[in-house]
């Protein structure tokens, strides 16, 4: 069996990363970080000189201290480092539910001991209990850290070895019973960030449930495990639902909802799956008022609000749409407990033989000054969270109608800038706004200015000349020297077409009563005849606008720059790191078939996760299945080369073509290939995977 190399991290001083470790724990929230293994090696030559060299790693079985020896064994009797010898090894790892730093140390000559850490760095004793609370912990850490084949989580700290917690039937009955045992236990461990309170269907627990369920496809085993904590909480009764859908039983998944729903009417999570049924079904007057129960069940939860504003703009209710959006609780977003460690002396990041592939090696000396300003600066590329799912859904809105109707939309429904400094001056005594956004997104009822006659806002004066220079030096760097237009022209078209928004006026502006416009209204200032039954727009979202202008300005200089040169028969030159920015600008607006383009051009410069992963969906979109394993081929291959043997997006996909294809089709593809053995059984080892689960399709 192949598994990833090893990568050593030396430090400045021995044990400096234990020491952080130790130094975090108080301020660990949620599952904890990777687990820790430290080493301290001797060299042969110079018998005194010493040194600490540590990696992370998850996915190893922490159900005991024994197995945990046995993994620091494995590396301290390996036959690649014949300079030096180990003389001790520890291995770290958190259990989230008692908030302790469970350690198993190993010293050659001499034996096993295992203890653990609190929070004030006090030894205590390791009971099974304890072990069985870790294992869990172990299991839901590598889900919760592995990378999605894009690359992103593998980037995001250096040297952690990935591995496959569960690889066979006995380890998934011994983590399902863990998870029987410790449910109840859940809430203790958080949840996603965007869930305010993590209660006994949305928590860590049960996300590294549902996607190991629906990772390999063991639904049966999901089903009778729900059915049994089914009997002690009925709240257990929405993640049933969830999986029974998934398992194709959809009759008994919606008699259980009907039937869960009578007896607990204001469950939010019984009513959020109802709702996103009916949706699937297409049945959105149905799944309008499963959504608007979920809201008043639980108003302080975004993923209610967020519900219902997909839901309306399914039924293009634009203006609703917008008003539930403003209405939506966000969370400031908290990551994963990332380790901190202290800066390395050195770091040795060894190439595992088997994963040698000239076309998937990348640059390691990445080159900052080869990604114009203007890409670079794109803060929506950076959301999490709330804030990611709430721009998604302003950017569907805008793929949907265009960004001019949008504003219209927006100026109809949120309180503009200009209206409000003129109502002020006018010395108006109107509300700002009678009926709160919430509640009129729930009864569902617009305002009357909707159907009104109102003027859609203008531009504004605003200081254009950065984003002129931008536009500027973007296409002088990227446009053909053949090219005969000059460089302004494009900055004119995209002032035509993509009209900058007009800030609305937000809560704390007219609470605070101040206003930094002029005192004098201008002449031509029109009569807002509605003005009173206009809302505010939250700051967040006033902010979102602002963020999705400059995607779809830059967007747009893009396309427009690009079908110049292509009229004119001219190169159009872009580095792969700009590509591959273009292809995520792309795809955040909807554009897919335009991302699929930007990630084929930065495939075609350098290979690039991120861009194959782009890639890789259209082609299962379009069903191309052969193209499919292709791509698959090469971001397994680049896993393995950073240390990665687990992905379970990776490993779901190769599940859904063994189900349409079957086992021994997709081996034959895989083996047809004209690409280094060793790289192909990295692959075939993911098949063998769904195999060992007996997943459908595996039996031929």
């Amino acid at each position: 069996m192949v598994v990833p190399a090893v990568p050593e991290i030396i430090e400045e001083e021995i044990e400096s990363a234990v020491d952080s470790r130790n130094e975090s724990l108080p301020s660990l929230r949620e599952l904890g970080p990777p687990d820790l293994v430290h080493l301290v090696k001797q060299s042969i030559k110079s018998g005194n000189k010493q040194t600490g060299v540590y990696h992370h790693v998850t996915g190893i079985d922490a159900s005991s201290s024994a197995s945990l020896a046995a993994y620091v064994n494995t590396i301290i009797y390996s036959p690649n480092d014949k300079s030096s010898k180990v003389i001790s090894g520890l291995y770290c790892c958190y259990n989230a539910f008692s908030r302790l730093d469970m350690r198993v140390e190993v010293k050659i000559p001499g034996g096993v001991e295992s203890y653990c850490i609190d929070e004030r760095g006090d030894k205590r004793v390791a009971s099974d209990a304890l072990w069985m609370e870790t294992f869990l912990c172990g299991v839901l850490r590598a889900y919760a850290y592995a990378d999605d084949g894009g690359g992103e989580s593998i980037k995001k700290i250096i040297g952690v070895r990935r591995f496959d917690p569960i690889t066979s039937t006995e380890m998934e009955h011994k983590f399902l019973d863990a998870a029987e045992r410790l449910f109840f236990k859940g809430p203790q461990l958080g949840s996603e960030p965007e869930v305010q309170v993590p209660n006994i269907a949305s928590n860590h627990l049960t996300t590294g449930l549902i996607s190991y369920i629906h990772t390999t496809g063991r639904y049966t085993s999901g089903i009778n495990l729900f059915e049994k904590l089914r009997t002690r909480d009925l709240e257990v009764s929405s993640l049933l639902a969830r999986v029974m859908i998934s398992a194709d039983e959809e009759v008994q998944a919606v008699k259980l909802l009907h039937d869960a729903i009578a007896k607990l009417p204001m469950d939010y999570s019984l009513l959020d799956c109802q709702a996103t049924f009916c949706q699937s079904k297409g049945r959105l007057d149905w799944a309008l008022e499963c959504a608007k129960r979920g809201v008043t069940a639980a108003p302080s939860e975004f993923g209610t609000w967020a519900r219902l504003a997909e839901v309306y703009v399914g039924l293009e209710q634009w203006d609703l749409a917008l008003l539930t959006l403003n209405s939506c609780p966000m969370f400031t977003y908290n990551d994963k407990d990332f380790p901190r460690m202290p800066e390395p002396a050195h770091v040795l990041l060894p190439v595992l033989r088997e994963s040698i592939l000239d076309e998937i090696d990348e640059p390691t000396n990445y080159d900052g000054d080869q990604v114009h300003q203007s890409l670079r600066k794109l803060h929506a590329a950076g959301y999490k969270g709330t804030f990611l799912k709430a721009y998604s859904l302003l950017t569907e809105i805008t793929a949907k109608i265009g960004w001019d109707q949008l504003l219209r939309v927006r100026s109809q429904v949120f309180v503009m800038e200009e209206e409000y400094r003129s109502e002020k001056q006018t010395g108006s005594n109107q509300n700002v706004s009678n009926p709160n956004a919430s509640t009129v997104a729930l009864r569902g009822t617009p305002s009357p200015v909707i159907n009104g006659n109102t003027k859609p806002e203008g531009h504004i004066n605003g200081d254009t000349d950065s984003q002129a220079d931008d536009e500027e030096t973007l296409h002088e760097k990227h446009s053909s020297p053949k090219s005969p237009f000059s460089p302004p022209n494009s900055a004119t078209i995209v002032d035509r077409s993509i009209e900058k928004p007009e800030h609305s006026i937000t809560p704390e502006v007219v609470k605070s009563g101040s206003d930094s416009t002029s005192d004098a209204p201008p002449a031509s200032a029109p009569k807002y005849t509605q003005f009173h039954n206009k809302r505010l727009c939250e700051r967040w979202l006033d902010n979102l606008f602002m963020v999705l202008y400059e995607d779809l300005r830059i967007y747009t200089i893009w396309r427009t720059d690009m079908a110049r040169a292509q009229s004119e028969s001219s190169d159009y030159r872009k580095s792969a790191e700009e590509w591959e920015i273009l292809g995520e600008l792309a795809e955040r607006l909807h554009h897919f078939p335009e991302a699929v383009e930007a990630y084929q051009a930065c495939l075609r410069a350098r290979f690039s996760p991120k861009a194959m992963k782009g890639v890789l969906r259209m082609y299962e979109e379009k069903g191309r299945n052969g193209e499919v394993l292709q791509a698959m081929i090469r971001l397994i291959a680049w896993q393995y080369r950073w240390y990665s043997e687990f992905s379970p997006a990776l490993l779901r996909t190769v599940r859904k073509l063994i189900e349409n294809e079957g086992a021994v089709k997709v081996r034959s593809i895989v083996q047809a290939t004209s690409l280094p053995q060793p790289v192909l059984d990295l692959t075939h080892r993911y098949v063998e995977l769904c195999v060992a689960f007996r997943s459908s399709g595996s039996e031929g």
